[in-house]
This record gives C-alpha cells, structure tokens and sequence, in this order.
C-alpha cells in the first residue's frame, strides 16, 4: 500500500491537469480525493508494518541494470512516519488552497508532483532513485512560488532553486563517488552502508552529502532562503515548504550522509552541532524583532529545524529518535502556523505587517483564527500536551549527553521561542488597550473562516495533540528502526 502513495500522486497531478481550466471546482474535488487515498494508503500501510522488521521491501524492478540502479522501494518505521505526515500535509494542503481559482489545474498538478515526488524520497533504498525524485520534488516549488506567490516571487522562487540546486549538485558528487569508490556496481543503499569507506574518503565526503542535504533542511548559515521562500509561497506551497520539503533535507542526512559515512559523522560532530544550535538561537533571536507575520514564522521554522540537526548528530538513540518525531511535529506545527498566518489572516486583511495587524481587531473579526494560533503557537513553544514537547526533550536529552554546553544554549532558544511566539500573538490578536487606542482599534469586516480551513486546523491540531498525548503510537515505528542493518556502522561509531 505504501508504494501507491506515490503512484496516486502522480495519478492525480495528471489528473487534475486534465480538468478543465474553467471549471476549478472539479479540480478542486479531484485534488482532495487524490490527497485522501495517499493518506488512507499511508495510514493502511502504517498500520500492516511491522517495526520488528526493519526495512520492508515494498517494490523491486530493475531499471538500467548496466548502472547497478534499480527501481525498489522500501520502508522502516522512519520512512512510514514521515509518509504519514505527507499524507496530512497533502490533505491539509488541499483544504487551505480551496480558494485557489487562477489556473486551478496547474497549481494542484503542480501541488501532487511534488507530494509523488516527497513519498518516493522516502520510500526509496536505491540512492539514484531516492535523487531523482529528490529533484522531481523540488522542481515545482520553483512555479508554484513563481506562478502563485506574493511579495518578491520571482526573487523568493530563484533564491530557492539555487540553493536546492547547489545542494544537489554536492549530494550528486558524493553519491557518485560513493558508487566508484566502493566498486560494488550498485546504487543500493543497504549494500553501500556496509561497505568500510576510508576514513581519509569519508572525512571530505560525509560534509560534502550532509550539508548538501541540509542546505534544504535549513542549515545556518545556508538557511536565507527559507524565511524568504516562505513570505512569497502561497500558504498551501508555504505549508509543504515548512512541512514535508525541509524534512526531506533532514531525511537525507540521516538516510544517506549518515548511514554510508558513520566515521565522518565521528569527525564532524562538533562542529555539525555548533551550526544546528546557532540555527536555533540566530532563528529565535532574530524572529524576535521581525516585523512582517510571516517571516517570524519563517525564521521560527528555521530555528525549529535547528533541532532536527542538532538530534542527528548526537550520536545516540535519543537524540536520533527525537530528531524524527522532531521532524514530524514540526511538519504538523509549521504548517498549522503558516495556514494561519497565510490563509486565515493575511488573504482576509491583506497585510502581514504586524503594526498594522494590531489594529484591525483580529480577535473579534477572526476568533476562529485567533484560538487556532495560540493553540499552534502553544504547540510551537513545546508546552506539555503537544508533540514539539516530546521531540525536543528527547533532543535536547540526547544533546546533554553529547555536549550539555551547547543542550544549555539550545535550551536557551527555546526560552526565546517564548518570548517571539507570545509578542507576536499579543501583538497581532490581543493588543493591550493603548495600542488598540493608538491604532483606533475595531473588528475589521473580514470574510468568515470557511469550513475546509476550519477541517485542515482541526485535523494539525489533532495530530499535534495526540502525539503529544501518546507519542509512542510514533516512537514505537522509530525507535526500532536504528536497530536494522541499514544503522549497523552509525551504531558501532556510537558505540550502541
């Protein structure tokens, strides 16, 4: 079932490009049925797998067979999370661009070959597949941003595309140089984890293929291009940025960076963790003073992401568990963040500077979107109940163990979390009364949230909580997928 979340994409990109153009509202329906039957096969598959086995071969054909590369397809209990949250984001997507009229069919076309394009990176074993549909999901947020975006699109689409593609170009040049180095003729990701690189080989190739990924992840200092991808991403595109996009760099550091390249992890460490807990607290810090609502969203998920990295590289269960339940909870809390923001506050008042937000009577005119954001900013913040709170406990665990200095500033960022999320939401909804004064404050005759966005929040908030609540319903597919051989080297570098 799992293998048909990616052929259902692909199916109904196609699909909705065929619709009429006239006629969105078809497209419209099209795109939600196609979004559910990826979520209904990635909750079926989820529920069929079973965690003790390691990786399950769910497709296997071969396809240039001169190359060693093969179409095969599998899945361990980090992949099945992480199709589980492209299945909600898809779903949720689709619900918040309801109002998408121009060029209906194109957008959502363009909407499911990135979401094909994000299952088949996690679904795939062989490491040229796993590229190329690495690639195939970055190429259309290039049009979505340029075609349906706002503020500074064609900057904010160019600025991403030559960040994704320079990072590209370096995870090509370690693959391929993984594949000649070994001699194994194959691009099989298993088969490359257990051959014994040098230690001299690995020392230059583990940075080249992690950073490569984590240019994507939204690694500081190569993290520009997220904030400002963000702001001009039209909020289902900004959603799947935030949400599944940026995990696919997150992914591809542990998947290929770290499983084939253990000791450069080794050598690395350190330094990799400094950089994660700057993005942490340069995030925090500077969505502090932002002045646009987006952009504090932007720099949050930046700062956030920050401890996905920092998890990776503890070089324990922990942290590697909490990295991906990280991962996970950040996808469902960034995307929640960013439906408000994009779609709930800034299509209604067509404005996303904060000193005029304050003005405008928000909590009167828009009261659903008002609760929405306190409870996302809540869950943003790690309070007990959501699941940024089990995610980043278990990383900043797992950081104590490896270098309590640098737990004790990310800790630090968190605090500053605080501050930004409650400014921002006193600032935008609740202003004190000599602000509303000042800004002649009244509720703003603003259109009413529509059902399907109401139906997307509820589902994030959903998720959100109920990972909090019973986290092992995830952490019981994770945790034992560091036990397969896929992880015999990282887990002999860590001494597990």
């Amino acid at each position: 079932m799992l293998a048909w979340t990616i052929y259902l994409s692909f199916f109904g990109a196609l699909a909705c490009l065929l619709t009429p153009r006239a006629n969105p509202r078809a497209t419209r329906a099209v795109a939600l049925g196609t979004a559910l039957a990826g979520l209904f096969c990635g909750l079926k598959g989820a529920l069929e797998f079973n965690p003790t086995n390691g990786l399950e071969v769910v497709a296997f054909a071969h396809w240039i067979p001169v190359l060693g590369i093969d179409y095969s397809l599998a899945a361990d209990g980090i992949s099945v999370t992480l199709v589980l949250l492209t299945g909600l984001a898809a779903v949720v997507g689709v619900l918040f661009s309801w109002n998408v009229e121009h060029r209906a069919n194109e957008f959502f076309a363009l909407f499911f070959a990135l979401i094909g394009g994000v299952y088949g990176v996690f679904l795939s074993l062989d490491l040229f597949l796993l590229f190329v549909f690495y690639e195939i999901a970055i190429v259309p947020k290039y049009f979505l941003i340029a075609i349906w975006g706002s503020t500074r699109r064609d900057y904010a689409a160019m600025k991403l595309a030559l960040y994704s593609f320079i990072g590209s170009g370096m995870v090509l040049i370690g693959m391929l140089a993984a594949y000649a180095v070994s001699g194994l003729s194959s691009f099989d990701l298993q088969a490359l984890a257990q051959y014994s690189f040098t230690v001299d080989f690995q020392r230059w190739a583990f940075p080249l293929v992690f950073v490569g990924f984590a240019i994507l992840a939204g690694m500081w200092p190569f993290h520009t291009w997220a904030p400002t991808g963000h702001s001009a991403a039209p909020t289902a595109a900004s959603m799947l940025l935030a949400g599944v996009v940026m995990k696919l760099g997150a992914y591809g550091c542990l998947r290929v960076a770290m499983t084939l390249f253990p000791e450069g992890l080794k050598l690395w460490q350190h330094e990799l963790a400094a950089l994660a807990v700057t993005g942490i607290v340069y995030g925090a810090l500077v969505a502090l003073v932002q002045k646009d609502f987006k952009f504090v969203i932007g720099y949050s998920s930046v700062s956030h992401m920050g401890f996905v990295l920092l998890g990776l590289v503890t070089l324990n269960e922990i942290g590697w568990s909490g990295a991906v339940l990280q991962m996970f909870s950040h996808g469902i809390i960034a995307g929640l963040l960013f439906g408000v923001v994009g779609r709930m506050v800034y299509d209604r008042a067509h404005t996303r500077e904060l000193d005029k937000l304050e003005g405008m009577g928000l909590v009167r005119a828009l009261p659903f979107a008002a609760v929405t954001f306190v409870i996302a900013g809540f869950a943003s913040m790690g309070m007990p109940g959501f699941s940024g709170f089990v995610a980043e406990l278990q990383v900043l665990i797992g950081a104590w163990q490896a270098f309590p200095k640098l737990a004790i500033l990310a800790g630090v960022g968190i605090v500053i979390g605080v501050v930004y999320t409650l400014k921002t939401t006193a600032k935008v909804f609740f202003p004190d009364k000599e602000a509303a004064e000042s800004h002649d404050y009244h509720a703003h005759e603003l259109e009413p949230i529509s059902i399907p966005e109401r139906v997307g929040a509820a589902l994030l908030i959903l998720s959100t909580v109920l990972i909090g609540l019973h986290p092992r319903l995830l952490l019981d597919l994770i945790v034992p997928s560091f036990k397969s051989p896929l992880f015999e080297g990282l887990r002999k570098v860590a001494g597990l």
